[in-house]
Parts: C-alpha cells; sequence; structure tokens
C-alpha cells in the first residue's frame, strides 16, 4: 500500500520524501523489521525508538513515523505522537477489518476475562463464530494463541482483527485495558458493543489516582460504540450510565434494564432470575459467587445487545464453561476444596474469600501474595481482606518482579492486625504446600494472585515457570498418595 494513502485517516501529519513509497509491513520494533516495512519511531518509558531508526533503515524499512524530521534517506511522515498514529495506519492498512464483524470490548478493574469468556460462549452457541482477545488467550478461527498482555499494541491488533475475518469469525470479544485506552492501542476500533463491569484501587503506579483510572476507562464509552452495558451497583458504573445511553445491569436486585433476583448458590455454580423488558427468564451458570452473577448479567445483556434472542443468550450462558484460573477447581480427591484464582486486587480478594465462605462449611484458608513494581497502596488492603475473610491467611510472594519479596510481604502484613493469626513463608510452592496440608475434611482452600498465569517474574524480566494449578496437583497427589 502507498504511504499517502496509510496516512489519510491522521489528523495531521507531513509526508517528507516519495507519497508513493510502498508499504509492506508495518512495525515498532527494529529488530523484527523487514524489507519494505514502515517503520513507527516510538517513544517509550526507558527508550526512544528515533534512537533506533537507523537501524530499521538498514533493516530494510522503506519509511519512518516520527516526531521529528531525522537525517534518513527514506521518506518520512512527521506526526505530532507516533503511538497515536499506529492505530489509524494499522486499521487503513489491514483494510478496517473491524467494520466488517461484530466487535465487543469489555472494560473494568475485574471481570473482564470472565464476561469475555461468556460472552463469546454465548455468540459462539447463538451460531455466530467469534474471536478472542483478553489476559488468558487469544483466540483467531477458533485457534488459540499465547498472548503477551491484555489489549495488544495496534499494529498486532488490527492484524488479529484481520486474521479473524480470513480465518471465518464475524465477531470477536476482547479486554480492553486502561493502559490501552490512553496508550491508544485501542483507537480505530469500530465498537458494536462497550461493556464497563466495576472499577476498584488497581494500577494506581500507571494512573495518578481513582479519577484518572475511571477517565481512562470512560474513553472507551466516549469512542461511541453501538451499544454500552454497565454496572449499576458500582459507582463509576452509575456515572457511566447518566453520561451516557447505556443499558444498565445489577447483580443485587437493583433497579436496572438486567437484573438478578431469587440468586442462589451451590458447588454446581449459580442460579437467579433474570428480569428485564423480556420477561423474567430462569438463569443458570457454572460459575459460583456474587460477582460471578455480575459476569453472567454483563454477558447476558451484552449477547442481546449484539442481536443474540434473549432465551439462546440464557441457554448459551448455562452451557458455557468455567473460565481458566478464575475460581478453577482443583481435584485429585482430595476431601477438602482447593481454587485458583487471578484475584489480585483489594476488592477482588475480598469477593473471591466471600464467595469461597459460601460454598464451605469448614474452615476457609487463603493464600495471598502481591506483585511488585506495581500499586503499593493495594498490597495492605490484600492483606487486611484475605486475614479477615479467612480462618488462616498464609502469606507469600506473586510476582516480586525487580523488587525484594520479603520487602513486599512487609507490605501485605501491615494491612493486618494480628500477625499471629496468619503464616508467612515467601516461597510460593512451598506456601501453597502449607495452605494444603493445613486443610482438613470441608475446608476449602483459595490460592489467589496469578490464576492462569504460567510464569513467576523476578527481577530483570527473569521469568520461571510456575502455575498455581500445577503446584497445587503436585502438593494434592502427594497428599493423598498419587504418583506425581
Amino acid at each position: 500500500m502507498r504511504l499517502d494513502q496509510l496516512a489519510r485517516d491522521l489528523a495531521s501529519s507531513d509526508l517528507v520524501g516519495d507519497p508513493g513509497t510502498d508499504i509492506s509491513s508495518l512495525q515498532f520494533d527494529n529488530r523484527k523489521v523487514t524489507q519494505g516495512a514502515l517503520f513507527f519511531c516510538v517513544r517509550g518509558e526507558k527508550s526512544d525508538g528515533h534512537d533506533f531508526a537507523p537501524a530499521a533503515v538498514e533493516a530494510g524499512a522503506a519509511a519512518l513515523v516520527c516526531e521529528k524530521r531525522l537525517d534518513l534517506a527514506v521518506p518520512q511522515l512527521v506526526v505530532g505522537d507516533t503511538r497515536a498514529s499506529m492505530a489509524p495506519i494499522a486499521a487503513c492498512f489491514n483494510g478496517y477489518p473491524t467494520r466488517d464483524m461484530k466487535l465487543a470490548g469489555i472494560t473494568g478493574t475485574n471481570g473482564k476475562t470472565t464476561t469475555a469468556f461468556l460472552l463469546r460462549d454465548i455468540l459462539e452457541y447463538a451460531g455466530l463464530p467469534s474471536g478472542l482477545m483478553g489476559t488468558v488467550k487469544q483466540v483467531v478461527g477458533g485457534v488459540e494463541e499465547e498472548v503477551v498482555r491484555t489489549t495488544p499494541e495496534a499494529i498486532d491488533l488490527q492484524a488479529s482483527f484481520r486474521r479473524m475475518l480470513e480465518a471465518g469469525d464475524e465477531a470477536c470479544v476482547m479486554e480492553v485495558s486502561s493502559h490501552a485506552m490512553v496508550m491508544h492501542r485501542a483507537d480505530s476500533i469500530d465498537f458494536d458493543l462497550a461493556v464497563f463491569t466495576n472499577l476498584t484501587q488497581d494500577h494506581l503506579d500507571f494512573h495518578s489516582d481513582m479519577e484518572d483510572y475511571f477517565q481512562a476507562k470512560r474513553l472507551l464509552f466516549a469512542a461511541g460504540p453501538g451499544a454500552a452495558v454497565v454496572n449499576v451497583d458500582d459507582e463509576y458504573g452509575r456515572r457511566l450510565a447518566t453520561e451516557f445511553d447505556c443499558l444498565t445491569y445489577s447483580a443485587n436486585g437493583a433497579a436496572a434494564d438486567y437484573s438478578a433476583v431469587e440468586v442462589s448458590f451451590n458447588a454446581g455454580g449459580a442460579s437467579f432470575l433474570l428480569q428485564s423488558e423480556h420477561g423474567d427468564i430462569p438463569v443458570t451458570t457454572m460459575l459460583p459467587g456474587s460477582f460471578n452473577v455480575a459476569n453472567a448479567l454483563a454477558a447476558l445483556a451484552g449477547a442481546i445487545a449484539l442481536g443474540v434472542d434473549p432465551d439462546e443468550a440464557v441457554a448459551g450462558l448455562a452451557d458455557a464453561g468455567r473460565v481458566p484460573g478464575r475460581f478453577e477447581p482443583i481435584d485429585e480427591g482430595q476431601d477438602f476444596a482447593v481454587l485458583v484464582d487471578y484475584a489480585h486486587t483489594p476488592d477482588s480478594v475480598e469477593n473471591v474469600l466471600r464467595a469461597a465462605r459460601g460454598l464451605t462449611d469448614g474452615r476457609l484458608i487463603s493464600v495471598i501474595g502481591a506483585g511488585g513494581d506495581r500499586d503499593r497502596a493495594k498490597r495492605p488492603l490484600m492483606g487486611r481482606a484475605g486475614a479477615e475473610l479467612s480462618d488462616l491467611a498464609v502469606i507469600t510472594s506473586d510476582n516480586p518482579r525487580s523488587e525484594d519479596p520479603a520487602a513486599i510481604i512487609e507490605d501485605v502484613l501491615a494491612g493486618i492486625e494480628d500477625r499471629d493469626a496468619v503464616l508467612v513463608e515467601q516461597d510460593r510452592d512451598a506456601a501453597i504446600g502449607l495452605a494444603i496440608r493445613e486443610a482438613g475434611p470441608g475446608d476449602t482452600v483459595v490460592i489467589a494472585g496469578k490464576g492462569h498465569e504460567q510464569g513467576q517474574e523476578f527481577e530483570n524480566g527473569r521469568k520461571i515457570p510456575f502455575d498455581d494449578r500445577d503446584v497445587a496437583r503436585k502438593h494434592l497427589r502427594e497428599l493423598v498418595g498419587k504418583p506425581a
């Protein structure tokens, strides 16, 4: 595609050099540049892509997108913000793929992944082949792919949408992070649906405060999606509902377009009566916990907004399976329950432990940790939730990254009044084993924090294989005498 054609959607730009330069690919990593590529000189926290432009040109870049003219003998598209230019150029390069598919974006602190999985399952049940983009995995044409971040960079994102269309997908459900909105990754996407789950404390290492965090989420709705669904049990959801034309939902029976009443839980999941303009419809889901009732409502309201028949949406929800690492049971024949969950915020830890409490007749034992290089203010709040809502909390390490694991644990312990009521084991593998050995018949062990993740991150980007589910299975097999 010609360079000047790719620039047509930019608000302002200055094209220096041959406008007819043919572009064969898009790239922002000079190490991946191939002949004919358009290289984006993106400024990052630790490096500036302009410094890598010579290497990109040497590798074959046919042109550059930059914020200042460089002394290099290739055409240059000079823009005010290189990162912001990536999405409109990538959308154009890939033929505006989201114009030809139903696109649903899910945002919020907690529940994005579960809601996305449920909504995709409902759409597939209704006969609409659907892709998926999120924290756990990416699905293109029914084929699962690994992911690096919740919302990919715009170049990768638009290319994936194109691949979905070519593979037969007619819709896509994607998680949209606040980082993605602020960093323009989710620009130039034609959203048919935006869903807001909730907003609780997280990512305050990136956002200046909760209002800044909210404003980032709000961008998805300000972009003008075809329909919007928001949770009015959440104060920020209520704000959105007053600012935009939204369908609302409530898991607490509050006045809303979609409301759950007569809610009940058991080991097999949850059931409730869905009240809406479509009448009262009995609903079942394999996912227990009041927070999952909220996720189910979001998925149902979203599917109906996308044109799925209400009864078919409910049937699709009942057929939807569990989500990896979200309240996921681990069973090796032991006489107590073990649940692994991604809960890594104060609110999600509280929700998961309250849900687990409702399913156990015995003691509730939790494994709690907090990640390094992230919002430090939430650490004592997570410790307090774990200690107050569990009969026994084992405090351990999560993903310490560049921080001292012992120092992170001290931050978590700072929220616990009675430290004698908790156990501390820095080694996460040993902590999980300790919690499992402490459990007796009828007890429930909740391993919170990492969920589906398959690695533990340490200093200098070092990552070792680690999956809470596999570690739990290992200790359970030792306990019940099964071979490893």
